[in-house]
């Protein structure tokens, strides 16, 4: 019914138009519906009409919901402002007092950082395991109190493979949940729900919003997991703008073609990085021979356009090589457009099982710029990083003359409130 509100002042008429128009022309493009309050039809409608309130999302949220249900094959998904919201809001979700988790060592850092604390302070113990660890020693430390088995994969930074399907059918036969960060296949190149895996975490902030100006997550079930998520989801209040659900949409209409290209460009780059001999090894489990490439193969249908480097020289002539940059930006995120470039090392030195090296580690998003361009520019950077380094003295490990051993300090290079 519409309601003539012609007789009333200018300023109420700007508040309650007299031709009210509830057809919505449809469009390519997805429709944005902004609002807090959700205006029902009559009184009967209080207490059964849903959504009553607009933090639970009106028609842009719920379509992107069902998006992702239809791209990672789940019942439910739930929104969040971050990736690392999404991680942490279904943790919370899962996890009582008195529970423990295993968690994968190679996980996204904030992610360590919020079981080392908040989780902590709730009552929620933590420990960790290598990403090679055998299903027998993985088996071996489950216990009674074990709720939750979160993964990675490839993991963040060092891009370790770890035997996915084989985690979830353990976990499974346990009765533990499973938990996996899948921002890397942005839903695309591996469907963990498919192969077990109770609940799949995005970080739409990289792939999905695809252009480096949106901070969104999401968290995709089934069963009784995703159950749980909603009710968490809605019991802590978690909400996302009409805008940024619609510019996730608007990702997801070229995920595909992005994504693909970022993966040929980043294998391409990764070869020609093999053949440097100033890389001392090079972390992309796409590229053959490299470490984690079977399990990769199994599992995934292609890569994207991460790949991490570890130079051949002391960490203490990385800066040359950054420096050098110019098309990589020097800065923290991936998923976007853009080449970006950051040092590893602070981070990887947090965790439980990590190798002590003096060698930089260096992680490389591979854009969309014309791969030819990259290689130029990296190939100068390598020169950089080959002319500093000989200006060095180093130790026959490739520590810096004058120290021994890796430091285990925090310092700049682990940036711990850091979006990597």
């Amino acid at each position: 019914m519409t309601i003539d509100y012609g007789r009333n002042s200018e300023a109420t008429r700007m508040i309650h138009p007299v031709h009210v128009d509830d057809d919505v022309l449809r469009t390519a493009a997805p429709v944005i519906q902004r609002g807090t309050t959700v205006l029902l039809d009559d009184y009967s409608a209080f207490g059964r009409t849903t959504p009553t309130y607009g933090r639970g999302g009106l028609a842009s949220q719920a379509a992107l919901r069902q998006a992702l249900c239809e791209l990672e094959g789940g019942e439910g998904a739930e929104l969040y402002p971050s990736g690392l919201a999404a991680v942490t809001g279904a943790i919370l979700s899962i996890c009582r007092t008195g529970d423990e988790i295993l968690i994968c060592d190679t996980i996204y850092g904030p992610t360590r950082r919020f079981a080392t604390t908040t989780l902590a302070d709730y009552g929620v113990s933590a420990r960790y395991f290598p990403a090679a660890i055998a299903m027998d020693d993985l088996a071996a430390m489950l216990g009674e109190r074990t709720r939750l088995i979160v993964l990675e994969a490839p993991g963040s930074l060092t891009l370790d493979m770890l035997d996915v399907p084989g985690v979830a059918a353990l976990a499974r036969e346990r009765g533990i949940f499973t938990l996996i960060d899948n921002t890397y296949a942005a839903g695309v190149l591996f469907k963990p729900l498919a192969h077990g895996v109770d609940i799949s975490v995005q970080a739409l902030t990289k792939y999905v919003c695809g252009h480096s100006d949106v901070f969104l997550g999401s968290a995709v079930a089934n069963g009784e997991a995703a159950a749980l998520i909603k009710r968490g989801s809605r019991s802590m209040g978690w909400a996302v703008s009409a805008d940024d659900a619609y510019l996730a949409l608007r990702g997801l209409r070229t995920l595909h073609a992005r994504l693909a290209r970022h993966g040929d460009a980043a294998l391409e780059v990764a070869a020609w990085l093999q053949g440097q001999p100033m890389v001392r090894e090079v972390l992309c489990p796409q590229l053959p021979g490299t470490r984690g490439h079977e399990i990769f193969r199994r599992h995934f249908s292609a890569g994207n356009g991460l790949v991490t480097i570890v130079l051949n020289g002391p960490e203490m002539a990385e800066h040359a090589f950054f420096n050098a940059l110019r098309l990589f930006g020097l800065g923290f995120s991936w998923g976007g457009f853009e080449s970006l470039a950051i040092p590893c090392n602070g981070q990887i030195r947090q965790r439980s099982f990590a190798a002590q090296t003096g060698n930089p580690a260096i992680r490389l998003h591979v854009g969309l710029e014309h791969t030819a361009d990259l290689i130029r520019e990296l190939d100068g950077a390598l020169c950089a990083f080959a002319a500093a380094a000989d200006g060095n003295t180093h130790t026959g490990t490739g520590q810096p003359a004058g120290q021994t051993g890796a430091s285990t300090r925090p310092g700049r290079g682990a940036q711990e409130d850091s979006a990597t």
